[in-house]
């Protein structure tokens, strides 16, 4: 984990303490052991780079919202300051209003699908705020994949593997 030290050593190392997974904010059923892989990569992944993990992430399951006709502005100005944001050139505070803008968008929706998979994008725009948000988005993905797919653990499998796969491009 890319952390604050002192002369190049971790806190983690300085208070010999170990970093503790994230928790699951919202109820979904899941492949723990993918997620734990997750997790760890997660550890070691610096913000910025989390932020593009998350964004592809939430890319991936927008796409199960076509039963819905979709505003897509919110959305892509979200991911638009997300990207400049990550080049120093959005606040925090934009990262965080335009996350909000989206979370109010997936409030509208009517299908829990596709207010999922928006609400995955809010927290995938969130990650420039809070790192933590990417797992909060990557865990959105899966409760879209569940309710896309209801009974079909290979597809939260798949989904999980996918994840872990795109996020093993950003470690270091």
């Amino acid at each position: 984990m890319q952390g604050i030290g002192i002369a190049g050593v971790e806190i983690s190392e300085l208070y010999n303490f170990e970093i503790m997974a994230t928790r699951t904010k919202i109820k979904i059923v899941d492949n723990s052991d993918l997620r734990a892989e997750i997790d760890k990569l997660y550890e070691q992944t610096n913000r910025i780079d989390l932020a593009k993990w998350a964004i592809n992430c939430a890319k991936n399951v927008l796409t199960l919202s076509d039963t819905e006709e979709l505003d897509m502005t919110a959305i892509e100005n979200g991911f638009r300051i997300s990207e400049l944001w990550q080049t120093g050139k959005a606040t925090i505070h934009e990262v965080r209003q335009a996350g909000f803008i989206i979370h109010e968008a997936a409030r509208q929706c009517k299908s829990e699908i596709t207010k999922t998979a928006i609400r995955a994008c809010g927290q995938a725009v969130g990650v420039g705020h809070m790192r933590e948000h990417a797992m909060v988005c990557s865990d959105y993905a899966i409760k879209a994949i569940q309710l896309a797919f209801p009974n079909q653990i290979h597809r939260i499998t798949q989904e999980r593997q996918w994840q872990l796969n795109e996020l093993k491009q950003y470690v270091k």
